[in-house]
C-alpha cells in the first residue's frame, strides 16, 4: 500500500511541475549564420524558488534552519559557501557548457562579439535525492541582443520548468541539482540553434 502511495505522489508530483520545454517568443536564430562565437551574460534578477516561490532570502532561510537543526552550525557554512559559488559562477558555466554541446557556436562570458545571449532565471526547484530522486528544475527567460545595442532583442525564448538529467553533477545536493536544469537548459537551446542553422 505504501508503495502505492509513493508512486501516486511521484506521479502527481511531476504531473504538477512537468512542462520541461522551450518555447519561442519571439524573432528567430536566423542571424546568427555565419557567427562563430556568442558572448553569454547572466542576469540573475530576483528568482522565486520551489512550489510555494519562495524569494532566495526565504529559501535560504528555511534551508539555514533544517541544516542547522539537522547538522549544525559548520554544516551550514559550508553549505552557504558552495550555494553561494553556484549562483555567481557554476550555474552560468553549466548552462554555457549545454550550450557548447551544440558545437555550431562557440558560447562563452566576456567575449567581445556582434551578439550577446542573456540568461535571466524566473524560477528554480531544488527537487530531491533519495530512494526516488526528483530533479531540479529551472525556468528562465533567454534573449539575444546586438552587444553594441541592448535594448534590441533579436531573439526571445522561455525554458519552462527544464529538468536537470543527464548532467555530471552532484544530485544530492539542491545546487548540483539546479546545475543540472541550467545544463539541461542550454543544451535544448543549443537543439533550436542547430535547427535554426541547417
Amino acid at each position: 500500500m505504501k508503495k502505492i502511495f509513493l508512486f501516486l505522489f511521484v506521479a502527481m508530483s511531476t504531473t504538477i511541475f512537468a512542462q520541461n520545454k522551450l518555447t519561442i517568443e519571439s524573432g528567430n536564430l536566423s542571424f546568427l549564420k555565419g557567427q562563430t562565437e556568442v558572448n553569454v551574460e547572466r542576469n540573475y534578477g530576483s528568482p522565486l524558488f520551489q512550489a510555494d516561490n519562495f524569494t532566495e532570502t526565504e529559501y535560504i532561510e528555511r534551508r539555514h534552519k533544517e541544516t542547522v537543526a539537522k547538522k549544525g552550525e559548520e554544516a551550514w557554512k559550508k553549505w552557504i559557501d558552495i550555494w553561494e559559488q553556484h549562483v555567481e559562477t557554476i550555474w552560468t558555466e553549466k548552462f554555457i557548457e549545454g550550450l557548447n554541446k551544440s558545437k555550431k557556436i562557440k558560447f562563452a562570458q566576456n567575449v567581445q562579439t556582434k551578439y550577446t545571449l542573456i540568461i535571466q532565471p524566473k524560477w528554480m526547484y531544488a527537487g530531491w535525492s533519495g530512494f526516488v530522486t526528483q530533479p531540479g528544475k529551472l525556468t528562465a527567460e533567454i534573449t539575444i541582443v546586438e552587444t553594441e545595442n541592448p535594448s534590441k532583442i533579436l531573439a526571445k525564448f522561455i525554458g519552462d520548468k527544464i529538468e536537470g538529467v543527464g548532467s555530471k553533477v552532484d544530485y544530492n545536493m539542491e545546487y548540483g541539482r539546479i546545475a543540472a536544469a541550467y545544463e539541461k537548459t542550454g543544451k535544448e537551446f543549443g537543439k533550436e540553434l542547430k535547427k535554426a542553422l541547417k
